[in-house]
């Protein structure tokens, strides 16, 4: 395995080929990023709905949505929580900070394509039918969490998540072969489904599909029937909810993943050598 030195030094090299990446292919990357992690979120989804207790459900949910980003890594994709780190390639002038913005303004906009992609197929898929309706009303219910959390939970919660995904994405840098860089990835994933926080990728599955659901008749009668949602929380997810998560958790998840992690790691590692 690398070194935590040859770990930076690979994510910065990396960093430079996503900086200078044709604009066509880093949107078909991005794409597919956003379409790996919906996968992964509408899979978990789809395994923990009908489960009561809230701590063996993320329990499951966290087993399974690290699927969306081994798919990442294993076979490629831009994903712009883990494009944060980033920022290390930045200071070390290998890329310039014009690099950095445009890869991240296109990649964050491909991912969310990519997410809406999977959002639309999965609910004319019939997916949300499963226990007559009860997941396409646990769509709604989470979909409501997510669009009325507070904009400082948001934003702690966002740190939190991006210091382990990219905590996820150098450790599978570290490893030299296919199981290492699996294994590396899965458990900082699954800790951060399992502590339930804020990921913009994730919540561009999570918010879209829930506003989508809320457009069935049937899973919105379940979701009153189960969760006593009511039509006026119904009415909230809609574009000023959508903002209302994504402007903070994209903050969150941009210093938990530049400042907690990529700076930290950055001082530490290389910047003694550059005095």
């Amino acid at each position: 395995m690398k070194n935590p030195k040859e770990i930076v030094e690979t994510n910065m090299n990396g960093a430079v080929s996503k900086a200078n990446l044709p604009l066509s292919k880093m949107i078909v990357l991005g794409m597919m990023a956003g379409m790996f992690i919906a996968l992964g979120g509408a899979i978990s989804n789809t395994a923990v709905h009908d489960i009561a207790n809230v701590g063996i459900a993320r329990t499951v949910a966290g087993v399974i949505f690290p699927v969306g980003l081994l798919m990442i890594i294993l076979v490629g994709g831009e994903l712009f929580t883990g494009n944060c780190l980033m920022i290390m390639a930045t200071i070390n002038k290998k890329i310039k900070l014009s690099g950095l913005l445009r890869n991240l303004v296109v990649v964050y906009f491909s991912n969310l394509l990519g997410s809406l992609i999977i959002d639309v197929l999965l609910f004319y898929s019939g997916n949300l039918d499963y226990t007559g309706g009860a997941l396409g009303a646990y769509t709604i219910k989470v979909a409501l969490g997510k669009a009325s959390i507070d904009p400082g939970k948001a934003i702690a919660s966002g740190i939190l998540c991006n210091f382990l995904v990219c905590m996820a994405i150098l450790m599978a840098t570290a490893a030299t072969d296919v199981i290492g860089k699996i294994f590396a990835t899965w458990f900082p994933i699954f800790a951060f489904v399992i502590g339930g926080f804020e990921h913009i990728a994730a919540n561009m599955f999570y918010i879209p599909t829930g506003m989508l659901a809320a457009t069935n008749p049937d899973y919105v009668a379940k979701a009153q029937e189960l969760y006593g949602i009511t039509s006026d929380q119904i009415a909230s997810l809609n574009m000023t909810g959508l903002l209302h998560n994504f402007i903070p958790v994209t903050i969150g998840n941009m210093i938990g993943g530049m400042l907690f992690i990529g700076c930290a790691l950055y001082f530490v590692q290389i910047h003694s050598e550059h005095k």
